[in-house]
Formats: structure tokens, sequence, C-alpha cells
């Protein structure tokens, strides 16, 4: 299992929200590419990069903190955050992401995934991100009435590298991992699934990772890297 730690970015820096509300926005590091080199250096084989103000607005905006931390590691980086045409996504690509999220746009424009997987095979994630089961859009303002495992279904043979399912009713919560409905959905698809969302102990960890023969093929990490509950280094030992 492969873990992700996570790099949100607001205006800029790094931080941490709680249920997606950017008005609950904790700073924990005013330097995103040093937090970076942070995970690096613990053993990280992989960044998982938001830019939370390009998913409301709907278009990148934190351009320099995104090249910033490529200039900074080697590692492959996943994005995601207002990427929703390809020319936008070609750019990024262009520039060293390894991945990008693409969460809002599968859902508006699902012709857009799979030409994007057609001219980048395995560099396109599909991200869903679900409000008590239901799809949620535009950096979670919105709520849709399509199921989470009804959209990941409409992607399974368009070629998607893996499918990042974020429980949002758990995000930043510290609450535990939804690792139910992860394994669920996982179980559902031929595609790969990343657990996202209130994983706060290797516990959660561990009930993830029991489920890899379901599809779960990986987890990001956030607030509990930040506030010390996961230590980096033991979190990659369990996942390997």
């Amino acid at each position: 299992m492969i873990l992700y730690p996570a790099i949100d970015l607001k205006e800029g820096r790094c931080v941490r929200l709680v249920r997606g509300d950017m008005n609950e926005a904790t700073v924990f590091n005013d330097d995103p590419a040093a937090q970076a080199l942070l995970f690096v250096t613990a053993g990280c084989r992989w960044l998982h990069v938001v830019d939370l103000d390009g998913a409301f607005a709907g278009t990148p905006k934190n351009r320099a903190a995104v090249q910033a931390i490529l200039r900074a590691v080697t590692i492959p980086i996943q994005l995601g955050g207002g990427l929703r045409d390809l020319a936008t996504i070609e750019t990024w690509l262009g520039k060293g992401v390894r991945r990008v999220i693409l969460g809002t746009a599968a859902f508006n424009d699902p012709d857009l995934v799979k030409e994007a997987c057609r001219l980048f095979p395995e560099r396109i994630v599909v991200g869903i991100d679900a409000r008590a089961g239901r799809v949620a859009l535009d950096g979670w303002a919105k709520t849709a009435e399509v199921t989470a495992s009804e959209l990941a279904l409409r992607f399974e043979d368009a070629g998607v590298a893996a499918i990042i399912f974020t429980d949002i009713d758990r995000d930043g919560t510290m609450a535990g991992a939804n690792v139910e409905k992860t394994a669920a959905l996982a179980r559902q698809l031929k595609t790969p699934v990343i657990a996202s969302g209130g994983i706060s102990s290797l516990e959660d960890l561990a009930a993830l990772k029991a489920h890899e023969a379901d599809g779960v093929a990986g987890a990001v990490l956030g607030r509990a890297l930040y506030n010390g509950r996961i230590v980096l280094k033991d979190a990659l030992a369990l996942a390997e």
C-alpha cells in the first residue's frame, strides 16, 4: 500500500481544513516546498498536492507553490484542484507533475477524463469526494445526487490510474478512516482505490491495508501527520 502525504495549498501556504471548510484552515507551514522536503526525508515515495483555492475557483491559483515543490523534490507528485481542461492538464504534466487528479471535471465532463486518459496513459486520477455518500463538487461547496460508486463506475474502462475516495464527513476530523465504505467501493471496481479522509492512527492504516486484496492500494495522510498522531516512518514501515 502506498502512502501519500498531503500538502493542501491555500494562499501559498500549507494548511489543513476540517470537513473541507475553507474558514477552518489551520496553517502548518508557510513554506510548502520545505514541507515537501520533510516528507521526502522521512522516506515517502509520493506526494499528494491539492490547490484548494484552485478547487473553488475552477482554475489553478497556487502555481508558484506547486512549482516550488516540483523544484525541491524528485519523487512523483499527484496534483489536484482546479484542473478542468486539457490545456491545464497538459501544462502541469509537462512541468513535471506525475499524475493529475480530476474531481469536479470528472463529474461535469466525463469525456474530458476519457480523452485525458487516452492522451496521458496512467497519469490521470479521478478524485471522488463524498458527503453522506453523495459526490461533492467545486471544492466541496456543492453536492450532487450521484453516489460515489455510481461516478466511479463510469470510468471503469477509461484507463484511469486510480480513484481517490475522500469521505468529507471525516476529513480533517481525526475521527478515523471510513474503512467499510472505502473497501466496499474498491470491491466494486477494477481500478485501484486510494483512501482519504479521517485517517488518524496506525490502526486505521492497518485496517485499510487489510483490504489490499479488495483493491485498496493507497492512503492519503493529512492532519495526523502534521500534529504528530502518525509518525511517517512508522506508517511507511506498516504500509510496506
